[in-house]
């Protein structure tokens, strides 16, 4: 059947075969991949089986020309929040300037050795008006992902880090150490390498008392640490008095065999109790899990890929029908358990509890 005869979409499910179809194999197992058996990324669907944001994938043109632009268009017509990828396909500027003044976009950070690097991009970000910074804290290192090792991954050409300067590119391990063999006779001197690999790049020494306080030396914006799943570690956040964290395994590409983040989320919350908020991705694909998740106390649910297929099958209009699918199932669960609002949103909820007042 040809595609412009295809019935549309009515889930979000419905997306992801239609993006497998689309995109080259080694686009789709970079961004469909989980770390080693991948057994992680599929507990995360499957223990599922907010509102709505769009939490940061890089490298958004390889699915559709228009990349982060066409998301940050989709997104402002929902006046929700997107946060871009440190390792963006489009700079950062150009980004925010597609949104609109109810949409609220927040920045994707890695701390590197070189901290000018990370300092120039937190200033760029605060001078665009982004409003908070998402600093990722489970990635001192890239997680064994096997299909972009089999692939050889890398960057297709034309697109490149947008948020780097134009030389800079992305390697695989197998590709740097390949020119470090030949002693890197082909590499322009003076070339900046940002590699798939990024403990090369990414300071895997930071703790809690080094990180958050040199965030706090560079920016006034509101910090974000991504890639918590402990209780103990959201005691840690309060007492560092960051200002919300992430309940995340990087979508399973990182450690396999973690726990899913709704397994995580209600530990997260009580050792948070009720000092910063707690935002959650990582399998969502329904309205009935962003319902979960919030009745377990996230205040925003985050999607991933789901607005990467949306973004490969239709581009803008493809992430405004996967938002807008989540959004109205989403309300459908609210209706269906007596909640006006969000705020009306428990975690007795999760048992069909009818409100007290009916």
């Amino acid at each position: 059947m040809a595609p412009n005869a295809m019935a549309k979409p009515t889930c979000v499910n419905d997306y992801e075969p239609l993006a497998k179809d689309r995109l080259p194999k080694m686009v789709w197992d970079y961004y469909a991949a989980g770390a080693n058996d991948m057994l992680t990324l599929q507990d995360n669907t499957r223990a599922f089986l907010n509102p709505i944001c769009v939490a940061p994938s890089a490298l958004q043109k390889m699915a559709h020309p228009d990349g982060e632009e066409a998301v940050s268009r989709a997104v402002a017509k929902f006046g929700s929040a997107m946060v871009l990828s440190t390792y963006s396909t489009t700079p950062l500027e150009t980004v925010i300037a597609q949104g609109g003044p109810d949409c609220s976009y927040w920045f994707q950070l890695y701390l590197y050795q070189n901290r000018p690097v990370s300092a120039d991009l937190i200033r760029r970000a605060e001078a665009a008006g982004y409003r908070a910074l998402v600093l990722t804290v489970d990635t001192p290192m890239i997680g064994r992902r096997l299909p972009d090792a089999r692939n050889g991954f890398h960057l297709p050409k034309p697109w490149r880090l947008a948020n780097f300067p134009p030389e800079t590119r992305i390697l695989t391990a197998s590709q740097r150490a390949a020119l470090a063999a030949k002693a890197t006779s082909d590499v322009v001197p003076g070339t900046r390498v940002i590699t798939e690999d990024l403990s090369n790049r990414t300071d895997s020494t930071l703790t809690w008392k080094t990180a958050i306080p040199w965030l706090r030396q560079v920016t006034n914006l509101p910090i974000v640490l991504k890639g918590i799943l402990t209780r103990a570690d959201a005691e840690l956040a309060v007492a560092h008095d960051v200002d919300a964290i992430w309940v995340s395994n990087h979508a399973g590409r990182q450690l396999d065999t973690v726990q899913a983040t709704i397994d995580a989320l209600r530990d997260v919350v009580d050792g948070a109790a009720g000092q910063l908020e707690v935002y959650c991705d990582s399998g969502v694909r329904t309205g009935v899990d962003v319902f979960r998740a919030l009745a377990l106390g996230a205040r925003a649910v985050f999607i991933g890929r789901p607005a990467l297929w949306g973004l490969t099958v239709d581009g803008e209009a493809g992430v405004r029908d996967v938002l807008g699918i989540l959004q109205e199932e989403l309300e459908t669960s609210m209706a269906l358990t007596g909640c006006a609002s969000v705020a009306d949103i428990e975690p007795q909820c999760l048992t069909m509890t009818l409100p007290s007042n009916l």
